[in-house]
């Protein structure tokens, strides 16, 4: 155990420094000039900026290595030696401080996206971030900071990298705006999958200031098992005579700050804005606080997708695994996934999202189906798909490896027997991805019958897990459920494994449902009524048939009685217009294949559902490419007009994706994934619109990054959004001269320039475009947009601002003479 660890678990109260580019700005960081080419010529000023951080009390110092990847050092640089440097410079200035004090390795985000959202794999990631943590443990660093972080996916690849290279502590802070990240997790689902990869500090940072994290805060403290750590901005900055300033004076940042302190959280900092001052002043207010002490946790396990966590353990409701993406008896499936073809597979995920499963069990093991090639292959195509998390299901542990890099964040992986070196395997895998696993009590060839055999095995798959480092909130207990017809006391044994597993060991327990039924009539029946036993003695999971309506009323039932459906709203919802049929015994049957069963409740015609979309807008909206390029080719088999397709199909569909992302509904991966179902319906009509004799001219927009800064995600998002509706864009990409911009723009003949940054130091670059436009007497219109700008900095340099990429799309329209 590490003395930065040491401090963490004894409930120690930590400082982190404040914002380093502030710093460095007021130490002769000229605007748009790269921070990190400043800190290698400049590394007496580095050394002195931690120093001044060590003398306002600072415990922890963060590296000069924010941007220390390959992705964006300067060609030429070694990543390696920078890093080394960087770190160096803290462990020299924390060596003469006359205390502890620790230093962080910071490593902030590539401005890359991986794969579906992107082109990188993560794999690729991984091995970037590894070169990096090697120059930073030479250079003598004390933990591994994730800082500043937007997508949970890309976070997941640095703490791998972290566990592949060293067992220093590791710290992540992800971003937020409102409570989500730019990729559309919230504080919940970061704090889970981060929690499960073994992170010992969770926490927030940049964005905002101390008054609007507060309600992110409150959801990190209620959602993190390990300590938070937290660091606000000196609240929203503005620009002043040309200058970008934070409105929170030290003595006003420190009362807000030291306020979460008060409510728990353990580790506290500056982010931008933050100056030594503001550092010294929060360390006199959290020196009056009293001592920390422990908080209560959620003990279960937590499955999380990209945007959605399912609790599965005490306290929780019911969950189904939906069982149906799995060749076993289906033919269509059988022959497909040979084929790399998935569209039954991705029809039965609809299906089973519709009918109410709560995760997806996802299973590829078709005779001449590659495991390694198909499993992460669909479980890619379903999380550009689908929101809810996946059970990754292959007795094949190289496909469950390969699949678990596609996964954004925390998968159940099902299973680990207790066969020989399947736990130091898989089990280790599930460890360092972060990934749940059902923990299923098989050793040899024999069945174990009786419950107290399968407990002896779990138990000794605990101690395995215990001496692997593997943590006991990953597992998930698979009960055994057996048949009954040819063991009749197999309910009982089942019944017995899942109540001491529940009440002795404290995990988590889950079953095969359709397997207790096996050689029997009437198997819903019989399949019901046992998860209603098993349900009243803890059972936390099923794997079952979410379109049977006897599952779904017994776990909604069981939900109730058993006091998981708060106000019994859920059930009131489902089943206000049941009504009982009157039927007993062998009356009233209703009609073979009706989808009711004897005695049933007769629900409303209305809820049987459409599975998939019906329509071009549906399946725009939807983002589903494969099903909008359907509907587009039956509208023109139809003898529809392409341009009316477009413009009054495609366009407002579009449209209606930008408002709900506007509104919050919608974020990134699902903007991303309509924009591209769009392009791919653009794609295939583009040919008869060029054939048509009408004006098909589009207005030109010149878009860029400005020069110093090398952020491009936002403008590429932008880029994407104009493009589908209807502009022709030149991109220029990043870090772009103001002579390059204006000298496209009027080459092009561009009608608009969209202008691109990411931070302070360089936003005011934005100025030298307006100012040359200006200056040569070109009249064109400049619209500007990035995290750090604001309404008020685009009119003070004459330009006009775009909050984000849908706003831009609307502005383009307004700005420009031939709007689509």
């Amino acid at each position: 155990m590490t003395c930065f660890h040491q401090a963490l678990t004894s409930f120690t109260r930590l400082l982190f420094d404040g914002a380093m580019g502030t710093m460095l700005q007021s130490r002769g960081l000229k605007p748009g000039e790269n921070p990190e080419v400043f800190c290698l010529a400049n590394p007496d000023i580095l050394q002195g900026i931690h120093k001044e951080y060590i003398k306002a009390g600072a415990d922890v110092l963060t590296t000069g290595s924010f941007g220390g990847t390959r992705f964006k050092l300067q060609a030429g640089t070694s990543i390696r030696e920078f890093n080394r440097l960087m770190a160096g410079a803290a462990r020299a200035a924390a060596a003469d401080a006359g205390r502890p004090v620790f230093v962080a390795g910071s490593i902030g985000p590539t401005g890359k996206f991986l794969r579906p959202l992107g082109e990188l794999s993560f794999e690729e990631m991984v091995t970037a971030f590894q070169e990096q943590i090697r120059g930073l443990l030479e250079g003598g660093i004390d933990l591994v900071l994730a800082e500043t972080q937007f997508d949970i996916a890309e976070a997941r690849a640095i703490v791998l990298a972290a566990r592949r290279e060293c067992g220093l502590p590791v710290a992540v802070s992800m971003t937020y705006e409102a409570g989500v990240t730019l990729t559309g997790s919230d504080v919940a689902v970061c704090t889970a999958t981060l929690a499960n990869m073994g992170v010992d500090l969770i926490g927030m940072n940049c964005s905002a200031g101390p008054v609007e994290m507060r309600a992110a805060v409150a959801e990190l403290l209620l959602s993190s098992p390990v300590p938070v750590l937290v660091e606000p901005n000196a609240g929203l900055p503005s620009l002043e005579n040309g200058h970008t300033v934070f409105p929170l004076s030290p003595a006003e940042f420190a009362v807000l700050t030291s306020a979460f302190a008060g409510d728990g959280v353990q580790v506290v900092g500056g982010c931008c804005g933050t100056t030594p001052e503001h550092i010294a002043a929060l360390r006199r207010e959290l020196e009056a606080l009293p001592a920390l002490g422990p908080r209560p946790v959620f003990s279960g396990v937590a499955l999380t997708s990209r945007s959605q966590v399912v609790r599965i353990g005490a306290g929780q409701a019911l969950r189904i695994i939906g069982e149906r993406i799995n060749p076993t008896g289906k033919k269509r499936l059988n022959a497909e996934l040979p084929m790399g073809e998935f569209g039954e597979a991705l029809r039965l995920a609809d299906e089973q999202i519709a009918h109410g499963a709560h995760i997806l069990d996802v299973n590829v093991g078709a005779p001449m189906v590659d495991e390694g090639l198909r499993l992460p292959e669909l479980v890619s195509r379903l999380v550009s798909r689908c929101s809810l998390p996946l059970a990754l299901d292959s007795s094949d542990m190289g496909a469950v490896e390969k699949a678990l890099p596609e996964y954004p964040a925390s998968p159940l992986v099902n299973s680990v027997n207790g066969e020989a070196g399947r736990m130091e395997y898989l089990g280790s895998l599930c460890r360092d991805y972060g990934a749940p696993f059902i923990l299923l009590p098989l050793r040899g060839k024999e069945l174990p019958v009786k419950a107290a055999e399968r407990i002896a095995i779990v138990e000794d798959m605990l101690r395995q897990m215990e001496d692997l480092r593997i943590p006991r909130f990953l597992a998930l207990v698979d009960a055994l459920a057996l048949a009954v017809s040819s063991s009749p006391g197999a309910a009982g044994e089942c019944l017995e494994c899942i109540r001491y597993c529940t009440t002795i060991l404290k995990l988590p327990t889950v079953c095969g449902l359709s397997n207790i039924s096996f050689g029997l009539p009437a198997r819903e029946m019989v399949n019901a009524g046992f998860l209603s036993m098993a349900a009243a003695v803890g059972l936390s999971a099923c794997i079952a048939n979410p379109g049977s309506a006897r599952i779904a009323e017994t776990v909604k039932t069981a939900d109730l009685l058993l006091g998981h459906d708060e106000g019994a709203a859920i059930f009131i919802s489902e089943y206000s217009g049941w009504k009982d049929s009157g039927a007993a015994g062998g009356e009233g049957r209703p009609p073979s294949g009706s989808g009711q069963h004897p005695g049933d409740g007769v629900l409303p015609s209305g809820k049987d559902r459409m599975i998939g979309p019906q329509s071009i807008e549906e399946a725009l909206i939807a983002g589903r490419e494969e099903d909008t390029l359907h509907w587009v080719r039956v509208a023109l088999e139809e003898g529809a007009d392409p341009f009316l397709l477009v413009g009054e199909r495609l366009i407002p569909a579009i449209t209606d994706v930008g408002a709900r992302y506007e509104r919050k509904e919608y974020f990134l991966p699902q903007l991303i994934r309509s924009a591209e179902a769009m392009q791919a319906a653009f794609a295939m009509l583009r040919p008869l619109l060029a054939e048509d004799s009408r004006d098909l001219s589009h207005p030109v927009v010149v878009l860029a990054t400005v020069e110093g800064d090398i952020h491009d995600i936002g403008k590429n998002i932008v880029s994407l959004m104009l493009g589908n509706h209807g502009f022709k864009v030149v991109d220029l990409g990043k870090d772009v001269s103001a002579a390059d911009v204006v000298e496209a723009a009027v080459s092009h003949n561009a009608e608009l320039i969209g202008l691109s940054a990411l931070m302070t130091t360089t936003m005011v670059r934005m100025r030298d475009t307006v100012d040359l436009l200006q200056r040569r007497k070109i009249d064109k219109k400049v619209m500007v947009g990035g995290a750090v700008v604001t309404e008020d900095f685009a009119r003070s340099i004459g330009a006009h601002y775009a909050r984000d990429a849908v706003d831009a799309v609307r502005l383009a329209r307004q700005l420009t003479t031939k709007p689509m």
